[in-house]
């Protein structure tokens, strides 16, 4: 009865104590028996690691796409203060929703912040910001034909004014006193940093 033999992981086993020839015996039998199960169990959590890095990525490395827009008339442009940045001067603008071209997107925010019906765009160019760990992606348009109503301020714009193209006001934010350069310049459309 005290006869030992190998079993399929090399393990060496004892006959009669109810274990056949083969067999696996006490903590072996669990492993031999739930191996199988646990590979595809570690399938599937490796399969939900993968998804959950790739949300990892995209909750804390996102990817952004925006439009703004110079609306020119008569030698002024038309420049936004946000309530959340007081102080600092913008072009009419924000981000692109799911489902919207860049072209479209520019038409709604020039509408939404401005008062704006926008006829004629130009793509200035293409911008791009990585600061703070973001990706930033701004598409610059420039429009002489549209009409417009100035809104009274709301919750997102604080104030909206016409500035002349050789007097901008102080607090104009480094980018878009960037893209005015790049509007004097002249060109085709660029595709540099911010």
């Amino acid at each position: 009865m005290g006869r030992e033999f190998r079993s399929e992981f090399g393990i060496v086993s004892e006959v009669g104590k109810g274990v056949k020839p083969g067999g696996v015996c006490g903590p072996l039998r669990f492993w031999h028996y739930t191996r199988p199960m646990l590979l595809r169990i570690r399938k599937v959590i490796r399969k939900f690691a993968w998804e959950g890095e790739r949300l990892r990525w995209r909750l804390f490395h996102p990817i952004t796409l925006g439009a703004r827009v110079m609306l020119i008339r008569e030698g002024q442009v038309l420049l936004v203060e946000h309530t959340y940045q007081r102080g600092m001067w913008y072009l009419p603008g924000g981000g692109v929703d799911k489902g919207e071209t860049l072209e479209e997107a520019a038409r709604r925010e020039a509408m939404e912040e401005a008062g704006a019906t926008v006829r004629e765009l130009v793509l200035l160019g293409m911008y791009s910001s990585f600061g703070q760990h973001k990706s930033d992606h701004l598409a610059i348009f420039v429009s002489r034909d549209f009409d417009c109503v100035l809104p009274p301020p709301d919750d997102e714009i604080a104030r909206r004014e016409w500035f002349s193209l050789d007097a901008l006001p102080p607090g104009l934010s480094p980018g878009t006193a960037r893209r005015f350069e790049d509007l004097a310049a002249g060109g085709p459309p660029r595709a540099h940093a911010w």
